[in-house]
């Protein structure tokens, strides 16, 4: 074994390789785990006083001396990854409640320019470039005053040599805080970071590279830590993945040398794949040359404190037209994704409407008809039928709702063993997958992320697939139904 593939191995957050994540989805958060756990990095250095570190950042904020700013930013940054999760959340409310906009700056100026307006309008044209002056500089003024004093740290640490990581690292801070509790001016500060971080990251500043199994270590094992969507189990299953008829891209960017933000894996086949097992085990890679197919089936973001930022929108654009340009036989861009909200979704109707239906029946005769608006058979008169003649060895329940519920969250999803339940439910289940995934909607968008993910990307859905994930996971998410997306 070489240097390479032994510090891989090593080094390394090696994890079983488990087919219930065999999926595509748009950049998931790698752990479940608080962002604001220190990195191993920190967790042995002594924890720095708070008022110390809250004194470091008042002075990069606030400090003029340019030759000393670059100690002030070490200070703060290594100050702040010392801190404790109490300790970091007490700052970020110190910096987003203290270091905000001088509001009472903004309205003085604003009832300033209400004044101009006034004048403007008595003075009915005259003396107007001297009115346009007063706007000029009122407005001008309005526009630093809108700004906050905490814009100051983000810009400086940009500019600072490993600022970068340290910025995504305080916005996946800031997100774990916000998922706990909303508190309005933090999510001020998030949504103002968030949009420097967009700007920062625009696809201009960023550089596709091609990963293969040449790269440095440390890039791969980055590759094997962060990879989100299918873990990787071994050193053979990472040569597979970056060897013949498939492909990994990264984005990099000059700030965070050797560490993508993101990266996507795919697979070059004859066909578009109908389950993910074709991608990953059943058969050895076709000829390149014989691959009229590219097949996205991993991505995976490195940074929690990119979330919302849509690098992978570019990627996917960016990875399109390398493939084009370097495989003019390859036609055809897919992917094979997972469907994570279906299952739930579908479970949270045949409860409730299974619920109204058992109301309904005990209302019949009675003049309270309250429920029957709100009841809605979501299966066919068929469907119902030929769960009801099912025998009570197998499932129990007074409708077909309540049957196609017991039977989806049995133990161990015995169904999907079951050669007669699997017949019966397949057509519900692809029918009612069709509906979730094509008409549920929240705020005018599909209400499954993944599926939002590519249909805002211009991808248009192409085939659902039965059975194409049997994984745990696959049956506990989606019933093991994945859906093909199609980039045209």
């Amino acid at each position: 074994m070489n240097k390479r593939s032994l510090a891989v191995l090593l080094r390394a957050r090696m994890r079983p390789n488990n087919s219930t994540k065999l999926a595509f989805s748009p950049l998931p958060n790698r752990s479940g785990a608080r962002a604001m756990q220190p990195s191993s990095d920190n967790a042995n250095k002594p924890q720095k006083d708070f008022e110390h570190v809250r004194d470091s950042m008042h002075s990069a904020i606030s400090m003029n001396k340019t030759e000393v700013i670059d100690t002030v930013l070490n200070d703060f940054s290594e100050g702040y990854f010392s801190l404790c999760y109490e300790n970091r959340r007490r700052l970020l409310l110190v910096l987003a409640k203290e270091y905000d906009l001088n509001r009472t700056q903004v309205c003085e100026l604003i009832k300033q320019y209400l004044g101009v307006l006034g004048e403007e309008a008595q003075s009915a044209g005259h003396e107007e470039d001297g009115v346009l002056g007063s706007f000029y500089r009122i407005e001008r003024n309005l526009r630093h005053a809108l700004k906050p004093m905490y814009e100051g740290l983000f810009e400086r640490l940009n500019m600072h040599p490993g600022g970068l990581k340290v910025l995504t690292s305080l916005r996946a801070d800031i997100l774990s805080i916000l998922a706990e509790e909303n508190i309005a001016s933090l999510r001020a500060l998030d949504s103002y970071l968030k949009e420097k971080l967009g700007t920062w990251l625009s696809p201009a500043a960023l550089e596709l590279h091609q990963i293969t199994w040449d790269d440095p270590a440390s890039l791969l094992e980055k590759i094997v830590a962060y990879e989100a969507v299918h873990p990787i189990s071994n050193l053979l299953d990472l040569k597979r993945r970056l060897g013949v008829g498939r492909r990994c891209f990264g984005y990099l960017h000059a700030a965070i040398p050797g560490e993508p933000l993101i990266f996507i894996e795919v697979a070059l086949l004859k066909n578009v794949a109908q389950t993910i097992q074709e991608v990953l085990w059943d058969d050895p890679p076709i000829p390149e040359c014989e691959a009229t197919c590219a097949l996205f089936y991993s991505i995976s973001s490195t940074q929690r404190g990119l979330a919302g930022i849509n690098l992978g929108k570019f990627l996917i654009k960016r990875v399109i037209t390398l493939v084009k340009r370097d495989m003019p036989h390859i036609s055809t861009f897919a992917t094979i994704s997972p469907i994570p909200g279906f299952i739930q979704w579908l479970l949270s109707k045949l409860a409730s409407q299974s619920k109204l239906a058992e109301v309904n029946d005990i209302s019949q005769s009675s003049a309270d008809r309250s429920g029957s608006a709100f009841r809605e058979n979501i299966l066919e008169p068929e469907e119902e039928k030929a769960l009801m003649d099912l025998s009570e060895e197998f499932v129990a329940g007074k409708n077909g709702m309540e049957r196609m519920l017991n039977l989806l969250t049995s133990k161990n999803h015995e169904w999907s063993n079951s050669a007669p339940l699997l017949s019966i439910l397949k057509t519900p289940l692809l029918r009612l997958c069709a509906r979730y995934l094509l008409q549920e909607k929240k705020r005018g968008k599909a209400l499954d992320s993944v599926a939002n993910f590519h249909l805002q990307n211009g991808a248009m859905i192409e085939r659902i697939n039965w059975m194409a994930d049997r994984s745990e996971n696959g049956l506990h998410q989606s019933a093991g139904i994945m859906v093909n997306y199609a980039y045209r």
